[in-house]
Protein backbone atom coordinates (compact mmCIF):
# COMPACT_ATOMS: atom_id res chain seq x y z
CA UNK A 1 0.00 0.00 0.00
CA UNK A 2 1.20 3.55 -0.43
CA UNK A 3 1.06 7.16 -1.63
CA UNK A 4 3.80 7.95 -3.66
CA UNK A 5 2.23 11.36 -4.65
CA UNK A 6 1.73 12.24 -1.05
CA UNK A 7 5.09 10.95 0.33
CA UNK A 8 5.34 14.57 2.27
CA UNK A 9 2.66 13.68 4.19
CA UNK A 10 3.41 9.90 4.25
CA UNK A 11 6.53 11.06 5.71
CA UNK A 12 5.05 12.66 8.77
CA UNK A 13 2.25 9.93 9.28
CA UNK A 14 5.31 7.59 9.31
CA UNK A 15 7.20 9.22 12.05
CA UNK A 16 3.25 9.96 14.19
CA UNK A 17 2.66 6.19 13.38
CA UNK A 18 6.56 5.12 14.99
CA UNK A 19 5.71 7.50 18.08
CA UNK A 20 2.36 6.52 18.50
CA UNK A 21 3.24 3.25 18.10
CA UNK A 22 6.13 3.55 20.42
CA UNK A 23 4.00 4.98 23.29
CA UNK A 24 0.75 2.41 22.96
CA UNK A 25 2.54 -1.13 22.07
CA UNK A 26 1.92 -2.81 25.06
CA UNK A 27 3.68 -5.96 23.72
CA UNK A 28 7.19 -6.79 23.70
CA UNK A 29 9.75 -5.99 20.52
CA UNK A 30 12.22 -8.49 19.24
CA UNK A 31 14.74 -8.12 16.90
CA UNK A 32 15.32 -10.44 14.12
CA UNK A 33 18.70 -12.81 13.19
CA UNK A 34 19.76 -12.00 9.84
CA UNK A 35 21.46 -15.22 8.43
CA UNK A 36 21.55 -14.40 4.54
CA UNK A 37 20.42 -11.90 1.83
CA UNK A 38 19.57 -12.54 -1.74
CA UNK A 39 19.28 -9.73 -4.56
CA UNK A 40 15.76 -8.46 -5.16
CA UNK A 41 14.59 -6.22 -7.78
CA UNK A 42 14.79 -2.49 -6.98
CA UNK A 43 12.14 -2.01 -9.52
CA UNK A 44 9.31 -3.84 -7.60
CA UNK A 45 7.35 -2.20 -5.16
CA UNK A 46 6.48 -5.11 -3.10
CA UNK A 47 3.19 -6.23 -2.04
CA UNK A 48 3.24 -9.87 -1.10
CA UNK A 49 5.70 -12.42 -0.90
CA UNK A 50 4.85 -16.21 -0.55
CA UNK A 51 6.98 -19.44 -1.17
CA UNK A 52 5.36 -21.95 -3.81
CA UNK A 53 7.89 -24.84 -3.16
CA UNK A 54 11.53 -23.46 -3.11
CA UNK A 55 10.36 -20.74 -5.48
CA UNK A 56 9.18 -17.09 -4.77
CA UNK A 57 5.97 -15.92 -5.73
CA UNK A 58 5.89 -12.11 -5.24
CA UNK A 59 2.81 -9.26 -6.06
CA UNK A 60 4.05 -5.62 -6.67
CA UNK A 61 2.11 -2.62 -6.93
CA UNK A 62 2.17 0.95 -8.39
CA UNK A 63 -0.40 2.21 -11.74
CA UNK A 64 1.09 0.78 -15.00
CA UNK A 65 4.12 -1.20 -12.86
CA UNK A 66 1.51 -3.80 -11.30
CA UNK A 67 2.45 -7.19 -11.92
CA UNK A 68 2.95 -11.17 -10.59
CA UNK A 69 6.65 -12.87 -10.43
CA UNK A 70 7.73 -16.39 -10.44
CA UNK A 71 11.40 -15.98 -9.09
CA UNK A 72 14.36 -18.64 -7.74
CA UNK A 73 16.33 -17.54 -4.41
CA UNK A 74 19.17 -16.95 -7.24
CA UNK A 75 17.21 -14.53 -8.34
CA UNK A 76 16.30 -16.24 -11.88
CA UNK A 77 12.38 -14.84 -13.14
CA UNK A 78 10.72 -17.88 -14.09
CA UNK A 79 7.52 -15.72 -15.27
CA UNK A 80 5.85 -13.39 -15.08
CA UNK A 81 2.11 -11.59 -16.02
CA UNK A 82 1.24 -7.50 -15.75
CA UNK A 83 -2.37 -6.22 -14.11
CA UNK A 84 -3.97 -3.06 -16.68
CA UNK A 85 -2.46 0.10 -16.20
CA UNK A 86 -5.84 1.24 -14.25
CA UNK A 87 -4.73 -1.00 -11.05
CA UNK A 88 -2.88 -0.65 -8.71
CA UNK A 89 -2.11 -4.01 -7.11
CA UNK A 90 -1.61 -5.56 -3.81
CA UNK A 91 -1.33 -8.26 -2.02
CA UNK A 92 -1.87 -12.18 -3.66
CA UNK A 93 -1.56 -15.73 -2.02
CA UNK A 94 -1.39 -19.04 -3.71
CA UNK A 95 -4.56 -21.52 -2.75
CA UNK A 96 -4.02 -24.66 -5.12
CA UNK A 97 -3.32 -24.00 -8.69
CA UNK A 98 -4.59 -21.00 -8.42
CA UNK A 99 -3.18 -17.11 -7.22
CA UNK A 100 -5.38 -14.66 -5.87
CA UNK A 101 -3.75 -11.22 -6.71
CA UNK A 102 -5.89 -7.96 -5.03
CA UNK A 103 -6.26 -4.28 -5.87
CA UNK A 104 -5.85 -1.51 -3.85
CA UNK A 105 -8.94 0.94 -4.77
CA UNK A 106 -10.32 -0.99 -7.55
CA UNK A 107 -12.65 -3.85 -5.39
CA UNK A 108 -11.91 -6.24 -7.47
CA UNK A 109 -9.13 -9.17 -7.17
CA UNK A 110 -8.30 -11.39 -9.78
CA UNK A 111 -7.37 -15.08 -9.93
CA UNK A 112 -4.78 -16.56 -11.93
CA UNK A 113 -3.28 -19.86 -13.17
CA UNK A 114 -0.09 -20.49 -11.48
CA UNK A 115 1.96 -22.17 -13.70
CA UNK A 116 2.07 -20.75 -16.23
CA UNK A 117 0.39 -17.25 -14.76
CA UNK A 118 -2.42 -16.86 -16.71
CA UNK A 119 -5.47 -14.62 -15.99
CA UNK A 120 -8.77 -16.78 -15.14
CA UNK A 121 -11.33 -14.55 -14.02
CA UNK A 122 -12.13 -12.05 -10.67
CA UNK A 123 -13.83 -11.56 -7.97
CA UNK A 124 -15.39 -8.52 -5.84
CA UNK A 125 -14.01 -7.58 -2.73
CA UNK A 126 -16.09 -5.05 -0.72
CA UNK A 127 -13.15 -3.38 0.85
CA UNK A 128 -10.05 -2.11 -0.17
CA UNK A 129 -7.30 -4.59 -0.94
CA UNK A 130 -4.01 -4.82 0.99
CA UNK A 131 -2.73 -8.33 2.46
CA UNK A 132 -3.63 -11.41 1.98
CA UNK A 133 -2.81 -14.74 3.04
CA UNK A 134 -4.73 -18.11 3.82
CA UNK A 135 -5.73 -19.40 7.30
CA UNK A 136 -7.78 -22.88 7.49
CA UNK A 137 -8.47 -23.25 4.09
CA UNK A 138 -9.86 -19.52 3.84
CA UNK A 139 -8.52 -16.53 2.27
CA UNK A 140 -7.53 -13.43 5.45
CA UNK A 141 -7.55 -10.51 4.04
CA UNK A 142 -6.31 -7.01 5.45
CA UNK A 143 -7.72 -3.34 4.33
CA UNK A 144 -5.66 -0.68 6.15
CA UNK A 145 -7.72 -0.78 9.42
CA UNK A 146 -7.86 -3.31 12.25
CA UNK A 147 -9.79 -5.80 11.06
CA UNK A 148 -8.77 -8.81 8.68
CA UNK A 149 -11.68 -10.41 6.90
CA UNK A 150 -12.29 -13.82 6.51
CA UNK A 151 -13.31 -14.67 2.76
CA UNK A 152 -14.30 -17.89 1.76
CA UNK A 153 -12.43 -19.07 -1.59
CA UNK A 154 -14.99 -20.22 -4.41
CA UNK A 155 -17.99 -18.46 -3.24
CA UNK A 156 -15.75 -15.45 -2.12
CA UNK A 157 -18.23 -14.13 0.39
CA UNK A 158 -17.22 -12.48 3.75
CA UNK A 159 -17.39 -15.42 6.24
CA UNK A 160 -16.63 -13.68 9.75
CA UNK A 161 -13.92 -10.73 10.62
CA UNK A 162 -10.27 -10.81 13.15
CA UNK A 163 -10.35 -7.81 15.49
CA UNK A 164 -6.38 -6.65 15.77
CA UNK A 165 -5.47 -5.19 19.33
CA UNK A 166 -2.14 -4.70 21.51
CA UNK A 167 -3.74 -5.01 25.28
CA UNK A 168 -6.13 -1.56 25.15
CA UNK A 169 -5.28 -0.67 21.35
CA UNK A 170 -6.58 -1.32 18.14
CA UNK A 171 -3.64 -1.82 16.23
CA UNK A 172 -4.28 -0.33 12.72
CA UNK A 173 -2.60 -0.33 8.85
CA UNK A 174 -1.92 -4.04 8.71
CA UNK A 175 -0.42 -4.51 5.22
CA UNK A 176 1.37 -7.63 3.94
CA UNK A 177 0.53 -11.25 5.55
CA UNK A 178 2.05 -14.48 6.05
CA UNK A 179 0.59 -17.30 8.31
CA UNK A 180 2.62 -20.01 10.17
CA UNK A 181 -0.26 -22.45 11.71
CA UNK A 182 -2.12 -20.13 14.03
CA UNK A 183 0.11 -17.42 13.94
CA UNK A 184 -0.29 -14.46 11.23
CA UNK A 185 2.74 -12.02 11.05
CA UNK A 186 1.86 -8.67 9.75
CA UNK A 187 3.60 -5.92 8.41
CA UNK A 188 2.50 -2.31 10.14
CA UNK A 189 2.27 0.52 6.73
CA UNK A 190 4.83 2.76 7.64
CA UNK A 191 6.70 1.47 9.85
CA UNK A 192 9.66 -0.95 10.31
CA UNK A 193 7.64 -3.41 12.47
CA UNK A 194 6.03 -7.05 12.14
CA UNK A 195 2.99 -7.40 14.14
CA UNK A 196 2.95 -11.30 15.90
CA UNK A 197 -0.80 -11.93 16.00
CA UNK A 198 -2.42 -14.68 17.73
CA UNK A 199 -5.75 -16.65 15.48
CA UNK A 200 -8.24 -16.33 16.58
CA UNK A 201 -8.07 -13.72 19.30
CA UNK A 202 -6.30 -10.89 17.21
CA UNK A 203 -4.12 -10.66 20.17
CA UNK A 204 -0.89 -9.27 19.07
CA UNK A 205 1.93 -11.37 20.69
CA UNK A 206 5.27 -9.17 20.01
CA UNK A 207 6.41 -6.94 17.38
CA UNK A 208 9.67 -8.13 14.69
CA UNK A 209 11.53 -4.65 14.95
CA UNK A 210 13.53 -4.06 11.67
CA UNK A 211 14.29 -0.40 12.76
CA UNK A 212 18.18 -0.77 12.64
CA UNK A 213 18.08 -2.72 9.25
CA UNK A 214 15.75 -1.07 7.50
CA UNK A 215 17.55 1.96 8.85
CA UNK A 216 20.30 0.90 6.87
CA UNK A 217 19.14 0.08 3.96
CA UNK A 218 17.34 3.87 3.62
CA UNK A 219 20.66 5.74 4.63
CA UNK A 220 22.74 3.71 1.62
CA UNK A 221 19.86 4.05 -0.69
CA UNK A 222 17.63 7.09 -0.01
CA UNK A 223 14.98 5.75 -3.14
CA UNK A 224 13.71 3.00 -1.34
CA UNK A 225 10.03 2.48 0.14
CA UNK A 226 8.48 0.70 3.33
CA UNK A 227 9.72 -2.46 4.80
CA UNK A 228 6.75 -5.11 3.08
CA UNK A 229 7.10 -8.34 2.33
CA UNK A 230 6.70 -11.58 4.48
CA UNK A 231 7.38 -15.40 3.05
CA UNK A 232 7.61 -18.23 5.18
CA UNK A 233 10.06 -21.65 4.06
CA UNK A 234 9.34 -23.83 6.45
CA UNK A 235 11.92 -22.89 8.69
CA UNK A 236 13.35 -19.50 8.09
CA UNK A 237 11.38 -16.36 7.14
CA UNK A 238 11.81 -14.14 4.05
CA UNK A 239 11.90 -10.68 4.26
CA UNK A 240 12.05 -7.77 2.32
CA UNK A 241 10.46 -3.78 1.27
CA UNK A 242 9.26 -1.71 -1.83
CA UNK A 243 12.16 -1.15 -4.30
CA UNK A 244 14.61 -3.56 -1.53
CA UNK A 245 17.83 -4.09 -3.28
CA UNK A 246 17.86 -7.26 -0.94
CA UNK A 247 15.06 -9.98 0.45
CA UNK A 248 16.98 -11.05 4.19
CA UNK A 249 16.67 -14.71 5.65
CA UNK A 250 15.94 -14.10 8.99
CA UNK A 251 15.06 -15.87 12.39
CA UNK A 252 12.95 -14.00 14.76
Amino acid sequence: MNFSRLWPFAFVLSSLVCTLSSVHAEAPRVEPTILDSIPHETSHFTQGLSFDGKELIESTGLYGKSGLYRRTLEGEILDSARLEERYFGEGSVKLGDEIYYLTWKSHKAFIFKSKPFKKKGEFRIPTEGWGLTLWRDQLLMSNGTDELLQIAPGSFEVTGNIKVRDGRYSIKLLNELEVVGNILYANIWQTDLIAEIELPSGKVLRYIDFSKKAGEIRDRYPGVDVLNGIAYDGKDFWITGKLWPQIYKVKF
